[in-house]
């Protein structure tokens, strides 16, 4: 292409030459067309027009007193056409470029674009639809029509920054100064991949030329100062990132493998994916970057994924760059994990073959939403070819057949395909972003619905950027756009997985949805019954350890991450009723754990029954004591008269015969659960009775000791202790125990008590003593008299007669003193309903001693040696030593 100048021009042109000349040029290209001149002619034609175009653009610029030049044209837009308003655009229309060697002889040839990519031409159909939707409308920019310039950067940071360029500069001309000082489009679309968009955002940034795109999601473009003219139609991955750890958390996921892009697009998005599921609790056994361009570094990737343990693996990378990486998968045989991904693949029909299948099977990922305009379809298989495409022939203009049609041959072939027109979704944030720039314009250029629109009204781009901020529209399809602070849109995802459909072809089939401007605990909805899983089977499982059950609990590895643990079995009175808890929780006070240790349950309440089998045995003997004490009874009744029962006052016998069987009966309040009376009852009925009996023993005694001073020359002693004193005694020292568990119910009663402490696994239902004074000093009276009454005993037990009673009852004393001896020691240190058991077997023990001990020997006269039951018998020895 060579350098415009009008140096044949001796003198500047005016405007009204260079229209003469347009003219002229038409006149003879038509003259040259109809004649069959051919190509000669055409190219003498196209040679004079530029000329002339060149020559008025000096002509106008030498009017303004401007010196404006001409550079070389930079590469032609794939697709264009003219309008009041031009949008411009940016894609990825060929994955690749081919250069030719360079002999450093002549000028190096352009680039050749290789590898077609049907997915990023459906962007410029979808923008091109758009905009013929928005021309022919009559309430969106009316009278105004749209044009664009669509560039195929081919893959190629090269080819994008001409393609900027050009969309900055206009597509003919590179001046400075107020002649070529506006940009030649008011907003440009593009591009696809975040690192390009950040190259393209920043060279339009100075100027303030807005640009959208439908697909970077690179987080860092959301900083408004560094990019005050960036838009988006898509979420940013904040959200994306944050949504991908929820859903491996919503699975149960806790160990994952992730790879990423080595560019802005997977730095990004990883980094928030890994403070997110750090957050969640979620560990990454390993993060590498994949370089497209090392394939040394993918075949390290390929085998760190087969190595490791994480069968679940995030795939945070692009499109081209899945593209690489399925093959080296495929030639690795790498089959059976769980792909998790992100929309920049997930649904990309192009890496979709037989083989990618079986390493993509049941992958699931979020997804933009898809294309839902029914009138595309028919648009992209018919129309667009018709108008977008100069080199197809329309019917009556014979001469569109001779331009040439070579650098559409890739793009014809698809002419007629359409089954990839279902799963576009990118194509519908191409459409969002055409209507949001012809909603800013309609705005900027106060459009009318009667009046229009303000036609030649200059616009800045600056002013467009303004309008975009506050652009808020609703779409055909109900869909609501709007920009927010950052200049995106709100997060919306849908959540896609690998499946067969029924005729065997690859589907991305929708199994849930995230939206972020949900309230919390709404945002995420997932059916799990509708999801396929890798390799077609059950759900995968991916952890470092295997879940803990209820009833232990997690205890981390020391120097392994904390998803690596052992599990620990809760202590006893602790549980985790939880998989996988982190800390087992104490059971409230009167709850204990199970055996399982993953429910806490009520505390068994332990107390002496009458039911058990010591219960029983205690009550047995408790009434063979009582039924053998009125025996006795009975038999002194019968034998009243008989001198061994009047021996030592027979009332004295009697009622002592009656403080036993009480003594006897009063265990049974120490059986059985313990309440308010019974606790009241149990210890002060026992101080009572076993007083009265101890007190009726001490007369006894005394008794005795008197009888002998009696027999005695002179002695008047028995008219000092008769049986009104005998009683009287017995009264006094029965009404001194009464009179202390008195004050011990009025200070401080016994009462129920569960006692925790003594058993952990359970409780002690007992009786408080309330006051522990109250309780000593019962058993302490009971010793003083018992004490006395072997005193006395021990001084009368050799007197001289036949019968004498004193040494039994010195004997059942002992017994008595003995068993209560013991019994301190074993009544404190007895556990639960033991130490109630060691107190009845006391009062068994002590009230049989006394009944066996003084009764037995006169019971036993009185049955088999009714002879010795006589006076005489009774006074025998006393009465021979006397005399």
């Amino acid at each position: 292409m060579v350098a415009c100048t009008c140096q044949m021009m001796k003198s500047p042109m005016t405007s009204a030459s260079c229209a003469v000349l347009q003219r002229g040029v038409k006149r003879f290209r038509v003259k040259i067309l109809k004649t069959g001149g051919g190509g000669r002619g055409e190219v003498l034609a196209r040679g004079m027009a530029r000329v002339f175009h060149c020559c008025s653009i000096q002509a106008s610029c030498l009017v303004k007193g401007e010196n404006c030049h001409i550079l070389e044209n930079p590469e032609y837009p794939l697709l264009s056409k003219d309008g009041d308003v031009i949008i411009g655009a940016i894609f990825s229309m060929h994955d690749g470029t081919q250069m030719e060697p360079l002999t450093y002889t002549e000028k190096p040839q352009p680039l050749i674009c290789i590898e077609f990519n049907l997915s990023e031409f459906r962007f410029a159909q979808t923008m091109i639809f758009a905009i013929d939707e928005i021309n022919r409308s009559n309430s969106l920019l009316p009278n105004i029509s749209i044009g664009y310039r669509i560039y195929d950067n081919c893959l190629s940071r090269l080819l994008s920054m001409k393609a900027a360029m050009a969309l900055i500069n206009g597509q003919d001309t590179t001046a400075d100064k107020a002649c070529c000082g506006q940009a030649a489009v008011q907003a440009i679309i593009g591009e696809s991949e975040s690192t390009p968009t950040i190259a393209l955002t920043k060279t339009t940034g100075p100027f303030n030329i807005p640009v959208i795109s439908p697909a970077a999601t690179c987080e860092c473009l959301s900083n408004r100062k560094e990019y005050p003219s960036f838009f988006r139609t898509i979420a940013s991955d904040y959200y994306q990132s944050r949504g991908l750890a929820n859903l491996v958390k919503h699975f149960g996921w806790s160990w994952v493998g992730a790879v990423y892009s080595d560019n802005d697009y997977g730095y990004n998005g990883m980094a928030i994916f890994l403070n997110a599921a750090k957050e969640e609790g979620i560990c990454v056994e390993y993060s590498e970057k994949l370089d497209r361009s090392d394939s040394d570094k993918i075949l390290k990737v390929t085998d760190i994924i087969k190595k490791r343990t994480a069968k679940v693996i995030i795939l945070f990378i692009s499109y081209f760059d899945m593209n690489i990486l399925i093959d080296h998968l495929i030639l690795n045989n790498v089959t059976g994990y769980q792909m998790i991904g992100v929309e920049a693949w997930i649904s990309a029909v192009d890496i979709v073959r037989p083989a990618s299948y079986d390493i993509l099977a049941g992958a699931i990922g979020f997804d933009v939403g898809r294309l839902n305009i029914h009138s595309f379809a028919d648009y992209a298989a018919n129309e667009f070819w018709q108008t977008a495409l100069p080199c197809l022939p329309t019917e009556g203009d014979i001469s569109q057949t001779e331009i040439n049609c070579e650098k559409y041959g890739e793009i014809i072939q698809y002419k007629n395909y359409s089954n990839d027109i279902a799963e576009l979704r990118y194509a519908n944030n191409v459409y969002n972003a055409v209507y949001a720039i012809a909603h800013s314009l309609h705005s900027l250029l106060r459009c009318t619905k009667n009046q229009g629109c303000e036609k030649n009204k200059t616009i800045q781009p600056w002013q467009v950027v303004n309008y975009l901020k506050r652009v808020n529209f609703t779409t055909k399809v109900g869909e609501e756009v709007w920009f927010d602070s950052s200049g995106a849109v709100a997060a919306k995802f849908d959540v896609v997985n690998w499946q067969r459909a029924v005729n065997g072809e690859v589907q991305f089939k929708v199994v849930g949805y995230y939206d972020a401007s949900l309230p919390n605990g709404q945002q995420f909805v997932l059916n799990a019954d509708d999801i396929v899983w890798a390799g077609e089977k059950r759900e995968p499982r991916s952890a470092c350890s295997e879940s803990c059950p209820p009833g232990t609990r997690k205890a981390a590895q020391k120097g392994r991450p904390v998803c690596c643990y052992d599990c620990i079995p809760c202590a006893e009175g602790e549980i985790s009723n939880q998989t996988d808890s982190n800390n087992c929780e104490q059971c409230p006070g009167e709850f204990w754990s199970n055996a399982k240790r993953d429910k806490c349950v009520l505390k068994v309440i332990e107390f002496l029954l009458f039911t058990e089998v010591m219960g029983i045995v205690l009550v047995l003997f408790c009434l063979v004591g009582t039924a053998l004490t009125v025996l006795v009874a009975v038999l002194f009744l019968i034998e009243r008269d008989t001198p061994i029962v009047k021996a030592n006052n027979s009332e004295l016998s009697f009622l002592l015969l009656f403080s036993l069987t009480l003594c006897f009966l009063c265990s049974l309040t120490f059986i059985g659960r313990p309440s308010q009376w019974s606790c009241m009852l149990r210890h002060t009925v026992f101080g009572i009775t076993f007083v009265l009996c101890i007190s009726c023993v001490l007369g006894k005694t005394v008794v005795v000791l008197m009888a002998f001073r009696a027999t005695l020359p002179g002695s008047n002693v028995m008219k000092w202790f008769g049986p009104p004193q005998q009683r009287l005694s017995v009264l006094v020292f029965t009404l001194i125990q009464v009179l202390i568990c008195v004050l011990w119910l009025i200070v401080s009663p016994p009462f129920p008590y569960k006692n925790m402490n003594y058993y952990k696994e359970k409780i002690i239902l007992e009786c408080n003593l309330g006051s522990a004074i109250g309780f000593w000093a019962v058993l302490g009276y009971i010793g003083v008299v018992a004490l006395m009454c072997f005193v006395l005993a021990f001084l009368a037990r050799k007197l001289p007669d036949n019968f004498n009673e004193a040494k039994f009852i010195t004997f059942s004393i002992l017994i008595f003193c003995a068993v209560w001896i013991t019994f301190i020691p074993a009544y404190v240190s007895s556990p639960g309903k033991f130490t109630v058991a060691v107190e009845i077997f006391a009062i068994l023990a002590s009230s049989f001693a006394l009944l066996f001990c003084i009764f037995t020997p006169k019971c036993y006269i009185i049955l088999f040696k009714p002879e010795l039951n006589t006076k005489k018998n009774m006074m025998g020895k006393l009465a021979s030593k006397t005399i």
